[in-house]
């Protein structure tokens, strides 16, 4: 079977420019796609926007001491959901959500679970 797979593009931006990015793809006809979190020794944080079955990828990368985003849900408001998710999972605080749950959105046994731990001394 042959699967034919389009290039992809990759812009990383500085989290100060994600809002006026966002608007930008909004006013192009991209539709948001998802926005998705990798945690380690930093946050990469990668919105996904899709126009006529291309995929674009933009990305910020935060540091995970203090991680801040401004909200894309004046472009996009279902972004709401992965912002919050973004909260409660990561911990990482999103400012301006249209609809902010506040660290509820789900219901957790541990607060912020995929946030990057702080690693333990070998005994």
């Amino acid at each position: 079977m042959m699967v034919h797979v389009e290039e992809q593009s990759l812009v990383v931006v500085d989290k100060g420019q994600i809002v006026d990015k966002a608007t930008q793809m909004s006013k192009e006809g991209f539709r948001l796609v998802q926005i998705s979190c990798l945690a380690k020794d930093s946050y990469e944080v990668t919105y996904s926007f899709d126009k006529n079955y291309a995929c674009a990828h933009v990305r910020v990368v935060l540091p995970k001491d203090n991680p801040e985003l401004p909200s894309i849900t004046g472009a996009y408001f279902a972004a709401f959901t992965y912002e919050n998710e973004l909260q409660d999972l990561f911990g990482i605080k999103v400012s301006g959500l249209a609809l902010d749950f506040k660290g509820k959105f789900y219901k957790l046994s541990v607060k912020t679970p995929f946030a990057p731990q702080p690693q333990q001394p070998a005994q």
